[in-house]
């Protein structure tokens, strides 16, 4: 209460600002849901229940002893979890996404199997009604392939044990169509490329199940015999679950992302559109960092496709890094016109303080249009704790000046104001996964090359060398995960990508239209315009 008064003082007597900067504070009661321990034994408890739920439903054979298969199985997926993807142990919301998928296709086995027991509809479509590719699908596009696989072999497993008998079957056109699911998304920037998926796994469930003898059966010897309305209809389910499924999943996506908080490959095509309204802000209002930030954007991803970062995810945080720049464009040097620099008016201390702002400044615009958190850990990161070195050696030589001129008149060395390095330093954090960092080495290796003057290709190799070896020394890629073989692919992409971004053009010699040419005198040839 006495900081709001004292506040309130202070802004009244223009000594502070009303404004408050956005900020992302953890609740507390989020934390304990996120990674509490007891959560997480519930979580786990939940999916035993369902299980043991699916198992003791309807009629099966022995069912203790299936649920009692089903905890070996469900002791074995811990196990993998905790081994392959420990993340899923740690955070509950990943976790909950992983099991709640996989619950949600056991049940939609044990729903297609019921019906069919019921007589809703004839046991012979009965398994090509069953959504293998569903949780493979969903996992493989929201988490990675590697999860995708996970869900193809437990689902295959448990899926198994709830068809009245252990079906090898079964197993082995789960587990292929999965596998399946899986390999096809691997790469998904579309949503008609999960789509395409859905018709291959249709069509690959129709080819095993054919194999199988689960359609027809054709009579070869007299197929005037065959069943053929019935073989029809085996055909269109095992296809058209295939391409339901791929439909499904895909309209259930967005509603996954936003509940789970995960960005998937397709999102981040989206947000590459350059007419975010930032980005459109940005392109009129400091079109210098916008054309800076597209160059980037160029380095960064190639410079990703090197060395098995994601180039989508280094493309859009490339367009965002610098929007912070938007608060006071005239103060940064790609915007700044000849002749008209506002730094020569202020102190290095004020111009080192305006110029790192435009990282808190951007943090607060991505706050405000709610950018997720990869983007914004981009803009935080992308200068890490490096040092404003221009207005720093600024700083220091006025300093000097200041002794220097102090002895002329007799002031005392103690008066001369210290120049603290700390100030001018950005105030992090430095970059912690691979895309930031590549996006920050890209950063600088963009603005330095500006100021190159007959850019050739070993001055460019010189230029990132020294660029990547300075930020190393100084500390600022400790925390990312990047080997120097990677560095050394960096480096290699940047100076093939600058090479052909600044590489000079060929001058080509007016040539003089023909009402120009002299009526006297030899005619001269003229070249042809560029």
């Amino acid at each position: 209460m006495w900081n709001f008064f004292r506040r309130r003082h202070l802004i009244g007597r223009g000594l502070a600002s009303p404004k408050k900067r956005r900020t992302v504070c953890e609740n507390p009661v989020a934390r304990v849901l996120s990674r509490g321990k007891a959560v997480r034994g519930a979580i786990l408890g939940l999916f035993v229940l369902g299980l043991a739920g699916l198992v003791f439903t309807g009629q099966q054979q022995e069912p203790a002893k299936k649920f009692l298969l089903c905890l070996l199985i469900f002791l074995t997926a811990l196990a993998q979890l905790w081994v392959n993807h420990p993340r899923a142990m740690r955070e509950n919301s990943r976790l909950t996404l992983v099991l709640g998928v996989l619950f949600a296709q056991l049940a939609a086995i044990k729903l297609v199997l019921g019906q069919a027991a019921a007589g809703a509809f004839d046991l012979q479509l009965a398994p090509l009604l069953v959504p293998y590719a569903f949780a493979p699908l969903t996992l493989s596009v929201l988490l990675g392939g590697h999860y995708g696989m996970f869900a193809a072999v437990f689902c295959s497993l448990w899926g198994s044990l709830l068809v009245g008998r252990i079906d090898p079957v079964f197993l082995v056109i789960s587990l292929i169509t999965g596998f399946v699911a899986v390999f096809l998304t691997l790469q998904v920037r579309r949503r008609s490329r999960l789509v395409r998926a859905g018709i291959y796994v249709g069509a690959v469930t129709w080819v095993l199940a054919a194999a199988f003898g689960q359609i027809g059966p054709i009579i070869w010897e007299a197929l005037h015999l065959s069943d053929w309305k019935m073989i029809g209809l085996q055909s269109l389910a095992a296809v058209g679950v295939g391409f339901g499924t791929a439909i499904l999943v895909s309209g259930l996506l967005p509603a996954l992302e936003s509940l789970f908080h995960i960005t998937t490959e397709i999102s981040w095509v989206e947000m590459s559109d350059l007419n975010h309204p930032l980005l459109r802000r940005l392109s009129l209002e400091a079109p210098g960092t916008f054309h800076h930030s597209l160059a980037v954007a160029n380095l960064a991803e190639a410079a990703a496709e090197k060395t098995g970062a994601n180039p989508t995810i280094c493309r859009v945080c490339s367009y965002f890094h610098d929007i912070g720049k938007l608060i006071k464009p005239e103060y940064f040097t790609e915007n700044i016109r000849s002749g008209e620099n506002p730094h020569d008016e202020l102190t290095p201390t004020m111009s080192a303080l305006i110029i790192i702002s435009h990282v808190k400044e951007g943090v607060d615009l991505a706050l405000k249009h709610k950018l997720i958190q990869e983007i914004r850990d981009a803009i935080q990161q992308h200068h890490g704790t490096s040092l404003v070195s221009y207005f720093y050696q600024r700083a220091l030589q006025q300093q000097e000046d200041a002794r220097l001129g102090g002895k002329i008149l007799n002031v005392r060395p103690e008066d001369v104001p210290e120049v603290h390095e700390e100030t001018f330093r950005y105030p992090g954090p430095k970059p912690t996964t691979k895309e930031t960092a590549i996006v920050s080495l890209a950063d600088s290796v963009e603005s330095a090359s500006r100021c190159l003057e007959h850019p050739s290709p070993q001055r460019i190799s010189d230029l990132v060398e020294k660029i990547i070896r300075d930020r190393v020394e100084d500390g600022q890629l400790d925390v990312a995960p990047l080997t120097f073989a990677d560095l050394q692919k960096i480096g290699k992409s940047f100076e093939s990508t600058l090479v052909n971004m600044l590489h000079a053009r060929v001058a080509y010699p007016n040539a003089k239209r023909p009402e120009e040419e002299p009526t006297t005198g030899r005619n001269r040839q003229a070249l042809p315009a560029a």
